[in-house]
């Protein structure tokens, strides 16, 4: 299978569910669900992930900075959706594999804003579809023009 490899872990899906106040006992026991938007951990698992901190470097997260987005960071994050053809099981390995998207633009009140998809598909190990995620960012041509300066 190719792909980023993301092992779904009981421990894993505990601590995500925790951290999102999801207290269902499907996240614990002897068959553990992943909640339904688990998925975006497998950020961590990504070692090219831009917002993964690296040792010696600044890190975007750190509050350091403006907030500006690394270079090709993509904007700001518009809209998640996910398509579940199954549940997502612990003791499974996941395999994302993520492809650009449709593009679009509109006439904001400050200007033009261009949106792009991207597309991660995550398969198990004999290929088949398990959960289809579709991230949409949005980057404005133009500074934002604070209220009371227009």
């Amino acid at each position: 299978m190719t792909g980023q490899p993301f092992p779904v872990e009981a421990g894993h899906i505990m601590m995500f569910a925790r951290a999102i106040g999801d207290e269902t006992p499907a996240h614990r026991g002897e068959t553990v669900l992943a909640p339904p938007t688990f998925t975006m951990a497998s950020a961590q698992y990504d070692p090219d992930h831009r917002l993964r901190p690296r040792q010696g470097e600044e890190w975007f997260g750190s509050g350091s900075g403006p907030g500006v987005m690394p270079e090709g960071g993509g904007g700001l994050h518009a809209e998640q959706h996910f398509e579940y053809h199954r549940p997502v099981r612990a003791g499974e390995t996941l395999y994302a594999t993520t492809v650009p998207g449709r593009s679009w633009e509109k006439q904001g009140r400050t200007g033009r804003l261009l949106f792009s998809e991207r597309v991660t598909e995550y398969r198990d190990a004999a290929g088949e579809p398990v959960v289809s995620a579709r991230t949409v960012a949005v980057v404005p041509e133009g500074p934002a023009t604070p209220k009371d300066a227009r």
